[in-house]
């Protein structure tokens, strides 16, 4: 579970001052009254449960290991790339709901890969509409380099089928 100390008490917790809660003979002081969970807990009426947004660099850690442990060799290098141009794209925003909107997606598409069903997922119309000219743009040129890698995957196939079809014919249909 995460936690959060208000400034104050951090401020106090950083400089050695925090006042001691608990002081019994039984108990060690303790902080855990001052700190408040990011995170509220699941009520029956949600869709989904709320969740604390991580900070960029741990969140940046968490999606390459994601890459690591979920994608094929390919897929990691250009979702590796992606990633790291993304984030270097956003590097010096300013704007406290660009960042949080930023993080909160990168965020869900760490979840969406950690789970099963992305691979046969399909683009929300909904979140499409919401989206700028230049974001479309980028996901056109996106979708463009994925089918160019998928055109690139098919000719070397069919490039091996062919050699091997005539290594076949050369040796008279026997395989050795």
């Amino acid at each position: 579970m995460v936690v959060f100390l208000s400034r104050h008490h951090f401020n106090a917790f950083s400089r050695g001052s925090l006042p001691v809660l608990a002081t019994s003979s039984s108990m060690r002081p303790s902080y855990r009254a001052l700190a408040a969970p990011a995170t509220q807990p699941f009520r029956p009426g949600q869709r989904t449960q709320a969740f604390a947004l991580l900070p960029p660099i741990p969140l940046y850690r968490r999606l390459l290991r994601i890459h690591r442990k979920k994608l094929g060799p390919e897929e990691r290098i250009f979702g590796d790339t992606y990633l790291k141009a993304e984030f270097r794209r956003h590097r010096d925003i300013e704007n406290p709901l660009h960042i949080v909107g930023f993080l909160t997606e990168w965020q869900n598409y760490g979840q969406q890969l950690e789970g099963e069903g992305w691979k046969e997922q399909r683009i929300d119309p909904a979140l499409v509409d919401k989206m700028s000219d230049q974001q479309i743009g980028q996901m056109y040129e996106l979708m463009q380099a994925i089918q160019k890698t998928g055109r690139d995957m098919v000719d070397e196939e069919e490039e091996g089928r062919i050699l091997e079809a005539i290594e076949e014919a050369s040796t008279g249909g026997k395989k050795s």
